[in-house]
């Protein structure tokens, strides 16, 4: 059973979360990305919950700026910083009464959420036993891409537009037209059996609730492609810091995904010496609502490890 709470956090962000499971298990914690919400992860969180696939304490919160979390008003409190304040906050909070009290059994995260999460495992590695990572790169390949790669810097175009002021507005438009495409136009296959009416309508309940927040990681983010008015990534330097994971990672990557093509994952094994790739033709960005099965397996069978 999925169960939703508000957990107010010390700096005064509230974070709305999703959950199954009882508390005192080891926790699993689910990182959404963009244009979604904690609900695309209910699959997973009732799945891992159960005794027979690990007791687990399951938890997905909704990203700051989404559906009814806090979300300020400010572009700047999108940035990496304050965002990763968000997560530390909330696995302490909701680790206390676990078997390991600080720690998360595994991160979970896809897209924006894997691009907090690569973060969060460099710099705070303590706060988690295993890393998985879903369609969202390593910071600092990511960088290298859209600095020197046009096939990249084409594929992230949208970035450009999704930072303007005007896009959530834009956005809203005649049913969310221009929402839509993110799923469509990133997979393999049109219709997309798992974008049902039902589930069409989750999503718009999400995204009437306000676009501002959804849009100011865009705007907030310096790693965007090069214009003629602005150098983006290629005026970027990571600190060495924010770049190697010494944990236990699983990168599921469906290799027909047109925003991040798989030369992403080129060189990752630098960053991340302990590492395990499953790259998995026939599947797009969306590869979590695409071959569920396949996504449970995996992380099932990496969280025996």
């Amino acid at each position: 059973m999925i169960e939703t709470h508000l957990v107010q956090l010390p700096h005064g962000i509230t974070l709305s979360c999703r959950s199954a499971g009882e508390r005192g298990r080891p926790v699993l914690l689910f990182l959404h990305g963009f244009p979604e919400a904690a609900f695309v992860w209910d699959g997973l969180l009732a799945h891992f919950a159960q005794a027979e696939h690990g007791g687990y304490r399951c938890l997905a919160p909704n990203l700051r700026g989404y559906e009814h979390s806090s979300a300020p008003t400010e572009v700047s409190a999108y940035r990496a910083k304050p965002l990763l304040q968000d997560l530390v906050a909330l696995i302490e909070s909701e680790t206390r009464d676990s078997p390991t009290p600080g720690q998360l059994a595994a991160l979970v995260a896809h897209d924006w959420g894997g691009a907090l999460a690569w973060n969060l495992a460099a710099l705070r590695p303590e706060l988690m036993r295993q890393l998985v990572i879903i369609n969202a790169p390593h910071p600092g390949n990511f960088q290298r891409e859209l600095s020197h790669s046009p096939t990249q810097q084409a594929a992230s175009d949208y970035m450009l537009f999704l930072a303007r002021p005007d896009a959530p507005a834009l956005l809203a438009e005649n049913d969310f037209a221009r929402l839509w495409p993110f799923f469509t136009g990133m997979a393999q296959g049109s219709p997309l059996p798992w974008l049902d009416t039902s589930t069409r309508e989750r999503y718009r309940a999400v995204w009437r609730l306000g676009l501002h927040g959804p849009c100011a990681y865009y705007a907030a983010s310096p790693l965007r492609p090069p214009t003629a008015q602005d150098p983006g990534a290629s005026a970027v330097v990571l600190p060495r810091a924010l770049l190697d994971v010494q944990l236990p990672t699983l990168v599921i990557w469906g290799l027909g995904d047109t925003a991040l093509p798989p030369a992403l994952l080129d060189g990752l094994a630098e960053h991340v010496p302990q590492l395990r790739i499953e790259r998995v033709p026939g599947a797009s960005h969306w590869i979590v609502h695409e071959q569920p099965a396949l996504v449970r397996a995996l992380l099932a069978d990496f969280l025996k490890e």
